[in-house]
């Protein structure tokens, strides 16, 4: 690393029996190239130094709040503060604690949604910008190799002109009130307050749209939403089921379920272009398929030196040898301290290094979340378009903040 030393980082949010706070911890460790020194693992002091603890940080940068912790942290020298928070709090939490830190100069990695609001997602995008920092979103599914491989594929046209994308993401932890029973992961993911307007295409339904748009590259035009709750007692949606325009003419269907009894996290993506279509699954990551016509199907295979350089560059075992969930999450986070680490060192990036969904990303999905939820609320057509703050000119952003 440009550095010469290990990236830094504190974690907000992952405290006591926290599943993702863990998954990100494992990730972010897993290459050896980042380091956790902080954290404010909870909103109880309490439950904070447990976890700090259990992880065997010096409690002197184990903090009772996260504002405590970028203050604290922002007065250590610069050898010895963190380089970036990882943000992996309810949804409701994300935007005080990204906004604090992006305005004390910290980098952020933040996990999705990024916020519950699109006012609060195009106000991250124009501070990461005002702030020249890097920041992060953990839509974890596009570390995936052979996912990298499917939208090489897509840009070298080996599928022709794109007509149709399927993506679905059945699960069916929700199909009865778990909510009632206290289960902790259920409670946060279907309260209003918490997880926003959204359960279902908040949680899961984002990772499809922003799956189908890593890989084809396509921008939603207009969406009809069909959004049920199924589960007497249930404040947000736990099934949608969603129509898609895409700009260019090609058209989609993108399906999101939390009620679908016995699937576990079956996350597929099926592309059909004018000349072949390809297909990945999530649980059964190594292998993509490119199906033709008049010709054999092709199976490409994680690990091999066929593949695209930048597929090749996220694999870190030979063929044969299977890797998924952590190691894709670990991809975002080792592109992710590389980035930071050559600009911190004034030098640029890695060629594949910046391969990893940005605050722009972030916007995009939270405004999808909302039309979706919206069309849902009409029973109608709406429109999807969208260009995030930091791509519009600034007369563009000007307009977009005062209607």
């Amino acid at each position: 690393m440009p550095l010469g030393r290990k990236i830094r980082y504190g974690m907000v949010g992952g405290g006591p029996d926290a599943f993702i706070g863990a998954v990100h911890r494992k990730a972010a460790a897993l290459d050896g190239e980042i380091e956790l020194v902080a954290g404010a693992f909870s909103s109880s002091p309490e439950k904070s130094r447990q976890q700090g603890e259990e992880l065997l940080l010096d409690g002197n940068r184990v903090y009772g709040s996260y504002q405590e912790m970028a203050e604290k942290e922002s007065q250590l020298p610069e050898g010895e503060r963190i380089d970036f928070v990882s943000i992996v709090t309810p949804n409701h939490v994300h935007f005080g604690v990204a906004k604090t830190f992006i305005e004390a100069g910290f980098h952020v990695v933040c996990d999705k949604p990024m916020t519950t609001t699109v006012e609060d997602a195009e106000e991250l995008c124009r501070l990461v910008n005002q702030h020249d920092v890097v920041f992060a979103l953990t839509h974890n599914y596009t570390g995936y190799p052979m996912v990298k491989q499917a939208r090489q594929l897509i840009q070298e046209g080996k599928l022709g002109t794109i007509r149709k994308i399927v993506v679905e993401y059945p699960q069916g932890w929700l199909a009865t009130f778990l909510e009632g029973e206290g289960a902790k992961q259920a409670v946060w993911r279907t309260d209003p307050s918490q997880a926003g307007v959204s359960s279902c295409i908040g949680d899961i339904g984002s990772h499809a749209e922003n799956l189908a748009h890593y890989i084809t590259g396509l921008e939603m035009e207009e969406i009809c939403a069909d959004l049920t709750t199924f589960v007497p007692g249930r404040k947000l949606e736990d099934d949608g089921n969603l129509l898609v325009h895409y700009q260019g003419g090609a058209r989609g269907v993108l399906f999101a379920s939390q009620i679908s009894v016995g699937e576990e996290n079956n996350l597929r993506i099926r592309v059909y272009g004018t000349d072949a279509s390809l297909e990945w699954h999530q649980e059964n990551p190594n292998y993509l398929s490119l199906r033709f016509p008049d010709g054999p199907e092709h199976v490409y295979k994680r690990g091999n030196d066929y593949l695209a350089p930048i597929a090749v560059h996220n694999s870190r075992i030979p063929s044969g040898h299977p890797e998924a969930f952590l190691e894709a999450f670990a991809n975002i986070y080792v592109n992710v301290a590389r980035t930071m680490s050559a600009k911190i060192a004034g030098e640029q990036p890695g060629e594949f290094d910046t391969d990893f969904p940005t605050v722009q990303d972030g916007a995009r999905g939270v405004h999808f979340i909302h039309k979706a939820v919206e069309s849902g609320n009409q029973r109608g057509w709406v429109d999807a378009s969208y260009t995030p703050p930091a791509q519009k000119t600034v007369a563009e952003d000007a307009v977009s903040r005062v209607s």
